[in-house]
């Protein structure tokens, strides 16, 4: 168990396939660039994690509310470039993950009502199944960071909470920041932060395209931003 210094915060998980290795990526990040885990019960799904204070999420400040000329999408690229590590923990791959989005998507979508063109079903798929067969040295990945899972702090002016681990390509990482609506939602503004996480992050953009494309239309079937997620894979499909 860590040193507890400070306020606490006691998280008990829903049972869920993607909660379940949370504490393992807490611990292999040991508060760099995110919340420090100080205590886990796997049995009861239960953390003990640091209280970030004063916890404002990057969602609701400006970017002239932060300090000198950063901006939102400097604090992002910062944490990634921290947290985007490699690990011999046993965590879900990306490959797995990504097979799994493949193979139901069809399926999920003819049972949600054939919710969006079918063509994104398509190009979807045959895009998970091109990029997996791409070789690159694996990081710890974290599958939907966004604008609410990362809050203001005192040991450090933001760290990543919730985290979603998986194991895989570091052109993946870009994919839930850039269809964040958070930080914004126009085809400029889509564009533009993959340009941002690709330049700062040294990843392969078209790689990084193709894999918000895939997710993003993966999540949209049940997703309650539907529109919003369809929107951004439209744009990043309607222009190269």
């Amino acid at each position: 168990m860590s040193p507890v210094h400070g306020e606490v915060v006691l998280k008990l998980n829903f049972p869920h396939s993607e909660s379940e290795r949370e504490g393992a990526a807490l611990a292999v990040w040991n508060g760099d660039g995110a919340v420090r885990l100080l205590a886990e019960d796997s049995a009861r799904r239960a953390l003990l994690l640091e209280r970030c204070r004063p916890g404002t999420a990057l969602a609701d400040v400006e970017d002239a509310d932060l300090a000198g000329s950063q901006d939102r999408m400097d604090v992002v690229v910062d944490l990634l470039r921290r947290t985007l590590v490699p690990t011999t923990v046993a965590f879900t791959s990306l490959a797995d993950e990504a097979g799994r989005w493949a193979r139901r998507l069809p399926r999920r979508w003819n049972a949600f009502g054939r919710p969006f063109p079918q063509r994104l079903v398509h190009a979807a798929v045959a895009d998970i199944e091109d990029l997996l067969l791409g070789v690159e040295p694996p990081v710890l990945l974290n599958a939907d960071l966004h604008a609410h899972n990362i809050l203001s702090a005192e040991r450090e002016p933001w760290l990543i909470i919730d985290p979603k681990p998986l194991v895989g390509e570091r052109a993946f990482a870009a994919a839930s920041i850039v269809r964040s609506f958070e930080f914004g939602h126009s085809l400029r503004a889509v564009w533009h932060r993959l340009d941002r996480l690709c330049d700062g992050l040294q990843l392969d953009r078209e790689r990084a395209r193709r894999w918000t494309c895939a997710q993003t239309t993966a999540w949209a079937v049940d997703s309650s931003h539907r529109e919003a997620h369809i929107e951004v894979v439209e744009w990043l499909r309607s222009v190269g």
